[in-house]
């Protein structure tokens, strides 16, 4: 994926939600203007969630995902279902569609009624929207309005006919108004410098590294630096000696790939702040104190404790890859415990956590802000401890504190947490 496109994990995530037949494949179609989803008049024809990335003005860059219908029957049906329940953990906004006609003929809406409880209660923004409604009166659409501010008041509500694509650009509109996520910004450096300041990412460029690019991580770090006028300067550990004589006092701050973290360590100087990918992701996407907190656990840890390793991507193994390889060498290691460790990446991060003393994830780069909230919510509610690699790695070499110096009130935390274990 190129710099000039924006991650998947970056971009607002639509969810369109409803029974079988609804409408939701002709209304993602009508949407994107394009034959994204299969549409048919057969029950079921959406069995697994569709996804397509675009931008919709002014909102901005989306992921759209058509799901199964609510109803979905059967022991196949359930697991469609549970594949839908997946998709709410990362989803921004939802649709939930249903048909108008129907609705008005007395068909039960239980279901949806159900859906919109929970989104409510998750705090997912939602739309409801009828479609198939080129065929309601005035007087009708007042009717369902009416019924639907009933229950949920000041839902909006929407009316689309996917065929004749009236009612579809007042959707959008509706979509850019409740989607965005107002004066909220997610920064990954950029407020912690200033125009014109010089940033050093070290990136090295050994076996793991992907042919011909820059990890996401790197790539989104440089484009947020770019985006708020600094200068980046990208080096390997071997020139960063160099580029440190070169640039001088002009340099702010030097950020680095994790496994790294020993190497650079000994080269910056200690007034000059440094940090890693990973732990600027850890504030982007999650709560930067608790995945410190989480670190403070590894002191305890004891034979036969087990480690579940998360990544949000999946991605070749090396055979010196850092999740499965180099993080569990360097915890038997560091603590002389024969522990035990179980991996897992992508979107099959498991609910139950309680068989685990720990879990160790990756900077997220690619998940949804809220997807990551979700998986650190299920880790506190269970009560295991969760940690970021590159706050792992750091504490493991030695250098967490000075790490997070540039984070004054994280720093001030960790302080609190060690001083308290003494």
């Amino acid at each position: 994926m190129g710099l000039q496109q924006t991650m998947v994990g970056d971009r607002l995530q639509i969810a369109f939600l409803g029974k079988r037949n609804a409408g939701k494949s002709s209304l993602l179609n009508a949407l994107t203007g394009q034959q994204i989803a299969i549409v048919s008049e057969v029950k079921g024809t959406t069995t697994d969630p569709v996804s397509k990335a675009m931008e919709i003005l002014p909102l901005g860059p989306c992921l759209l995902v058509d799901t199964p219908g609510l109803d979905d029957e059967g022991e196949l049906g359930q697991k469609r279902m549970q594949k839908t329940r997946q998709e709410l953990r990362r989803t921004d906004l939802a649709l939930v569609v249903m048909d108008a006609k129907a609705v008005l003929e007395g068909a039960d809406t239980h279901l949806e009624d159900t859906l919109l409880t929970e989104l409510i209660g998750q705090q997912i923004r939602s739309i409801v929207v009828f479609s198939h409604a080129d065929v309601l009166a005035a007087t009708e659409k007042d009717s369902l309005r009416e019924r639907v501010h009933k229950k949920y008041d000041k839902m909006v509500v929407a009316f689309t006919d996917s065929a004749s694509g009236n009612g579809v650009e007042e959707l959008k509109q509706e979509i850019a108004k409740l989607g965005g996520k107002g004066d909220k910004e997610l920064h990954i450096v950029s407020d912690l410098m200033d125009p014109g300041d010089v940033i050093v990412l070290v990136v090295p460029i050994d076996s793991a590294a992907p042919k011909g690019r820059l990890i996401m991580p790197q790539q989104q770090t440089i484009r947020d630096i770019l985006d708020h006028h600094g200068i980046s300067i990208v080096c390997q550990v071997e020139e960063l000696a160099d580029t440190l004589d070169r640039f001088g006092d002009s340099v702010k701050l030097v950020i680095t790939d994790s496994q790294a973290f020993a190497e650079v360590g000994k080269i910056v100087p200690q007034d000059l702040a440094l940090t890693s990918f990973s732990i600027l992701f850890a504030r982007h996407k999650g709560q930067l104190d608790y995945l410190v907190q989480g670190v403070s656990v590894v002191e305890s840890l004891q034979d036969g404790d087990r480690i579940l390793i998360a990544e949000g991507c999946t991605h070749k193994r090396q055979c010196e890859d850092i999740g499965t390889v180099k993080i569990p060498n360097w915890l038997k290691q560091y603590t002389g415990k024969g522990l035990q460790f179980t991996t897992c990446s992508g979107r099959d991060f498991p609910e139950d956590l309680t068989g685990y003393k720990m879990v160790v994830h990756c900077g997220a780069c690619t998940l949804q802000e809220r997807e990551m909230q979700y998986r650190m919510r299920l880790a506190k509610e269970q009560k295991v401890p969760m940690v970021n690699y590159g706050i792992l790695i750091s504490f493991l070499k030695g250098i967490l504190s000075r790490s997070i110096q540039i984070f004054p009130e994280t720093a001030k935390f960790l302080e609190t947490i060690q001083g308290g274990q003494e």
